[in-house]
């Protein structure tokens, strides 16, 4: 277990995150002290902390902090990450358990090789895509290749969206239908879109067959990010329901590939590898900027 202010940093597939727990913690997590730790130049440097909270019901609840101050619901790749740390840490000895997070409660089973977990399945949960529950503004049922309205270079043009949440909020765009456009000419537009009242994850997916995807995200509070669990998951459910993927595909991110089953119901299983990279303490110098 995590001893006072000590730190794992671990990744998914390049999404890093530092995981702590907050009893052990001598400083809160405020949205400056998130920032300032998440700095790569005069932090710690992340895409973010996964914060550990004793549980209601399950063997954990998790807190995720995006690098810019703000919370998110859920995270696939921070969910697999912090399976392993709960595992690897002394947290719990079960190799299937339930994390509670702010975006609802997700079952996490580890894959375990000569005593370290490599991979994690977690049930996402149910993806929808209903506009009231995603949410997004001024829409109403289900947001399947829904013309929205933005201002690129000066110049208003509509482009089709699928709109989803896995908890969180998800924007899919597929390219071929913006062949020339760029998630960094999309993410920032549609995240902040003001349609989306609690911002939005953006993803530009290329169909390679029935079976897989590639994909680029763009992710709310952290900007271009090499891979997503949760965003994967967004795709995942979007390609079914537009009928351009079979149910079981593979995901392909420039982090690396993730494996997902949709069900009829939309329930979605994602499978991917975790890794740690190192252990760690705040130093005395640091804490003197993290003090309350």
């Amino acid at each position: 277990m995590l001893k006072k202010n000590q730190f794992i940093r671990s990744h998914g597939l390049g999404n890093d995150y530092l995981i702590v727990d907050l009893a052990q913690l001598s400083f809160p997590l405020t949205p400056q002290n998130i920032i300032q730790i998440c700095n790569r130049h005069t932090g710690i440097g992340s895409d973010g902390i996964l914060a550990l909270l004793p549980a209601s019901s399950a063997e954990a609840a998790l807190k995720i902090y995006n690098p810019d101050g703000s919370e998110a619901e859920k995270s696939g790749n921070g969910l697999r990450i912090f399976s392993k740390f709960l595992y690897e840490h002394g947290y719990t000895e079960k190799m299937k358990f339930e994390i509670e997070t702010l975006g609802g409660t997700v079952k996490s089973f580890l894959h375990i090789v000569l005593g370290h977990v490599v991979t994690v399945t977690v049930e996402m949960g149910q993806a929808t895509f209903d506009a009231e529950k995603i949410p997004i503004h001024g829409i109403t049922g289900e947001v399947i290749n829904f013309p929205l309205e933005i201002t690129l270079a000066g110049e208003k043009k509509r482009i089709p969206i699928t709109g989803v949440s896995m908890g969180n909020p998800h924007c899919v765009v597929f390219h071929d239908q913006i062949p020339n456009w760029s998630i960094h000419d999309l993410g920032p537009l549609l995240e902040n879109h003001p349609q989306f009242p609690n911002r939005s994850n953006v993803q530009l997916v290329t169909v390679n067959n029935p079976r897989e995807v590639s994909i680029e995200i763009w992710e709310r509070g952290a900007g271009y990010t090499m891979a997503s669990g949760s965003s994967s998951c967004a795709v995942a459910a979007a390609c079914v329901k537009t009928k351009k993927c079979q149910s079981d595909l593979t995901v392909h991110m420039p982090g690396g590939d993730l494996f997902l089953q949709v069900a009829n119901d939309f329930q979605i299983k994602m499978r991917g590898p975790v890794e740690e990279i190192c252990s760690g303490q705040f130093s005395d110098e640091l804490l003197d900027h993290l003090k309350p």
